[in-house]
C-alpha cells in the first residue's frame, strides 16, 4: 500500500467541519480520531486546503480545539503555503505524465476531447459548464490505460495472478493491493511524471508476491523498477501537489 496519509483517522461522530476563529480569520478544522494517537495533533489536508485536527480517543473536542488556538501562527502558515489551485477550465495548464499541456476550449466543436500531443494540448469541445468534468474523465482513461498496461505487464514478469484493476480517487493512499490481488489506484497518479506512476504500480504489483514491507519486497519492487528512491522522494516532497488540479 502507498500511503497518501494516516488511514486510521476516524470521524468524531459528527462527520462535519467545525469552523474556528484565528485572530479575525476564520479556519475550517475537521476532527478526526486516531486509535495509535498519543497527542493531539494537526495537519493539512492538500486535498481540501482544510485542516485535520488528529484527537487520541482520550482527548475532548473542546481540548483540540484549545490546542488548534494555541497552534494559530502554524495554522496560518502552513495555510498560506498551499499551492493555488488549478480548475479544469480553458487556458489552465496541468500536467499529464509530468508533461505540461495547455486545456484548449473549443465551443463550437462536438462534446469531446482529444490531445494534441505536438503541442501539448487537451482539446476540449462542448459547453464551457462542461468542460471541467470532461477533462477529469478524460485523466481517470487515461490513468486506466496506462496503470493497466504497466500492472499486467508487471504482474506477468512476476508469474502471479492479479484480480481486478480500480482507478478512483482516495484521500489515504496513491494504491493498494487487496488480499484477492486485487489493485487500487489514485487517478491523480496519471498527472505525476511517468517514472513516479510506474514506481507506485510496480509497488502494488510487488504485494502480489510479498505482503509486507520487507526486504524482500523491496527487492521485487527494485527488480520491478530499478532505482525507485527518486520517485519514493518525489511523493514525499511533491505528492500534494496532484491536488491542486480540478
Amino acid at each position: 500500500m502507498t500511503k497518501l496519509a494516516d488511514s486510521s483517522l476516524e470521524p468524531t461522530g459528527a462527520d462535519e467541519t467545525v469552523r474556528i476563529d484565528l485572530d479575525g480569520r476564520e479556519v475550517a478544522l475537521r476532527p478526526r480520531r486516531n486509535r495509535r494517537a498519543r497527542h493531539i495533533s494537526l495537519r493539512i489536508d492538500p486535498a481540501t486546503g482544510c485542516a485535520i485536527l488528529v484527537l487520541p480517543l482520550s482527548a475532548s473536542l473542546a481540548e483540540g480545539l484549545d490546542f488548534a488556538r494555541s497552534k494559530s501562527r502554524w495554522l496560518r502558515a502552513n495555510l498560506d503555503s498551499l499551492p493555488q489551485r488549478t480548475p479544469f477550465a480553458d487556458g489552465a495548464r496541468i500536467p499529464v505524465m509530468g508533461v505540461r499541456h495547455r486545456i484548449a476550449h473549443h465551443p463550437d466543436f462536438a462534446s469531446f476531447i482529444w490531445r494534441d500531443s505536438s503541442c501539448a494540448t487537451i482539446n476540449v469541445g462542448g459547453e464551457g459548464e462542461g468542460v471541467a468534468m470532461r477533462v477529469t474523465g478524460w485523466l481517470i482513461e487515461q490513468a486506466r490505460r496506462e496503470i493497466t498496461t504497466r500492472a499486467r505487464a508487471k504482474a506477468a514478469r512476476l508469474g502471479r495472478p492479479l484480480g481486478s484493476i480500480t482507478i478512483r480517487e482516495t484521500r489515504t493512499r496513491w494504491g493498494s493491493c487487496s488480499g484477492k490481488y486485487d489493485l487500487a489506484f489514485n487517478w491523480r497518479l496519471i498527472m505525476a511524471p511517468a517514472d513516479v506512476l510506474d514506481y507506485v504500480v510496480s509497488h502494488e504489483v510487488a504485494h502480489l508476491a510479498v505482503t509486507s514491507h520487507s526486504p524482500r519486497f523491496w527487492r521485487v519492487v527494485e527488480k520491478l523498477h530499478p532505482g525507485n528512491e527518486a520517485p519514493r522522494a518525489w511523493l514525499r516532497k511533491r505528492g500534494d501537489e496532484l491536488w491542486r488540479y480540478g
